[in-house]
């Protein structure tokens, strides 16, 4: 992976990530696009730079996040925050298996995409416009809506987004769940893919993320060059999309979907 390509698949995170387009896919089709050659490390480069993404939602609703006397927030995402960790470490040896495979993800898209066609059809009276009026059993079960993402293409932001739904959230309040869900849950992925789990098991490559990011300076420089941009761009892109799902709903995301994914479908079926 050279500078120009980390760069590209940064801004491809910040963009991505918090949308309900799937930002594994993503990065995915764009490294498969770019004729990454696909490595140990870029599996890893493309997890660990959610950490910027996070970051940016921390820096944007700073103050739901550090008013310490609003105990229930924190409750509320821990208790959300268990099912995606439980179901994510049990299946994460078949989740990566399935990150190589993009008809498969492909199809996931298109999938989604039809399903976000009437999301706003199904859920026309929302009855929670704030995050204060959220349950905790509203947030564990936007927690188990958020495992659906488990599966390359789903897109986490669209399965917990959705999830809000059921339970009478608005569509900006479902979204901004969604945002502050993603900060424990990305943080616990990323640590758990730097510092816990092996990459490149049973080979002679066999080693832990950090590992792999102190191997040589131009390791480290691309690890932090991905984690800034992705920072960057995904503040950009939460506001802006926060106003469009506000204004128009789903149904743009989803004709992009369908329309991404069937071409993709195109492109790996004549590749």
């Amino acid at each position: 992976m050279n500078i120009l390509q980390a760069i590209i698949l940064a801004i491809i995170e910040g963009l991505t990530e918090f949308l309900p387009i799937s930002s594994t896919a993503h990065m995915g089709f764009t490294a498969s696009l770019l004729g990454m050659e696909e490595s140990e490390f870029l599996k890893m480069f493309q997890v660990s730079i959610q950490f910027g993404a996070i970051l940016a939602i921390v820096v944007l609703y700073w103050k739901k996040f550090f008013n310490f006397t609003n105990f229930k927030f924190y409750f509320k995402l821990v208790y959300a925050v268990i099912p995606a960790l439980v179901l994510g470490y049990l299946f994460d040896d078949k989740i990566e298996a399935v990150l190589g495979n993009q008809i498969a993800i492909s199809t996931v898209l298109v999938l989604g995409g039809i399903v976000l066609l009437y999301v706003d059809n199904w859920f026309k009276n929302p009855k929670i416009l704030d995050e204060k009026d959220i349950s905790i059993k509203d947030g564990i079960i936007i927690g188990f809506w958020q495992c659906l993402a488990m599966m390359p293409g789903t897109s986490r932001s669209a399965a917990s987004i959705i999830g809000g739904m059921t339970r009478g959230l608005s569509r900006r309040a479902s979204a901004e769940f969604s945002f502050f869900l993603a900060v424990p849950t990305m943080l616990a992925v990323t640590v758990y893919s730097v510092f816990v789990k092996t990459w490149g098991k049973g080979t002679v490559t066999e080693m832990k993320g950090y590992e792999m990011i102190l191997q040589d300076q131009d390791h480290i420089n691309l690890f932090i060059l991905g984690n800034v941009i992705a920072f960057i761009i995904a503040l950009i892109a939460v506001k802006t999309f926060i106003d469009v799902l506000t204004k128009y709903g789903f149904k743009f995301w989803g004709w992009y979907r369908i329309i991404i994914g069937v071409g993709l479908l195109i492109y790996f079926y004549t590749k």
